[in-house]
């Protein structure tokens, strides 16, 4: 784990979502409403109100394992009836669910479906405003992007540990 390594939290609307990440290991996205940034080293999940004395919380996150293009069909045969049976999904295959020592809250109810952060971000958050900190010591997910591609980032790109 690098302080540079993505962080992607998504939604879970119902505790039913949450027993399929538990029970098999992906999440779904539909593929209409899919972020830029599926490719994040980890993903983290946020509680939806349904999840009682847990609800709009980060408490888990798992390590992304890889991904795949699939029908919702696929992904639940019992539910080959759905209105959205032949909807593409995206199937994010992920490790095993890792409980943080902290969860992150949100002090007031927000429609999140998706947040791009760091690891370093959100190892030091304790609300889901800290995902989006600035500051010195917090990777410059720029900077690192554009170091990792061997991009020469010249003297017009500076930052605070420059």
């Amino acid at each position: 784990m690098y302080p540079e390594d993505r962080v992607l939290v998504a939604y879970l609307p119902k505790p039913s979502d949450f027993t399929v990440l538990q029970e098999q290991g992906w999440y779904r996205i539909p593929q209409d409403h899919a972020p830029k940034g599926l490719f994040a080293e980890y993903y983290a999940f946020y509680f939806g109100r349904r999840f009682g004395d847990n609800k709009w919380s980060i408490r888990y996150y798992a390590p992304r394992l890889g991904h795949e293009l699939v029908t919702r069909r696929a992904l639940f045969p019992a539910d080959a009836d759905h209105p959205q049976a032949d909807a593409w999904y995206y199937k994010v295959q992920l490790g095993p669910l890792q409980l943080l020592e902290r969860p992150i809250i949100s002090l007031q109810w927000r429609r999140i479906t998706f947040i791009h952060t760091t690891w370093d971000r959100f190892m030091d958050a304790t609300e889901i405003n800290d995902l989006f900190v600035e500051g010195g010591h917090y990777v410059d997910r720029l900077y690192a992007t554009l170091r990792d591609g061997q991009v020469a980032t010249g003297p017009d790109y500076q930052t605070d540990a420059s």
